[in-house]
């Protein structure tokens, strides 16, 4: 994949982010899926790494695995940030795990139309 796609890839990442509702949390497979790509759930993670360089902000918070486990949380400015961004929103975190995942997951392909 070339450098211009690449962006182009994380510029569409970000867009879907941004559209995640507050209280509610997405894996980055059910982005990649939803980008067309599905397989490219490891690229999502990837944005979201990168998503701090962005102007306009990406709460990237609200990306989890497909367990619900915060394994972004140490791309944040300290461990604990992920799991208290999420907290303020409502969402109870317990060892990294969201709590009650089905209920607060948000998904993609149902709430977006293409």
């Amino acid at each position: 994949m070339n450098l211009e796609k690449h962006e182009d890839f994380f510029q569409m990442v970000y867009q879907v982010v941004r559209l995640i509702p507050k209280g509610r949390v997405t894996s980055y497979g059910a982005i990649a899926k939803y980008l067309g790509t599905a397989r490219s759930s490891r690229m999502v993670g990837w944005a979201m790494n990168a998503a701090h360089s962005q102007k306009k902000a990406v709460p990237a918070h609200r990306v989890v695995n497909r367990n619900g486990e915060l394994t972004g949380k140490h791309h944040f400015a300290t461990p604990f940030l992920m799991a208290e961004l999420l907290e303020k929103e409502g969402i109870k975190v317990v060892k990294d795990k969201v709590k009650n995942f089905e209920k607060h997951y948000w998904e993609p392909m149902k709430e977006l139309e293409l």
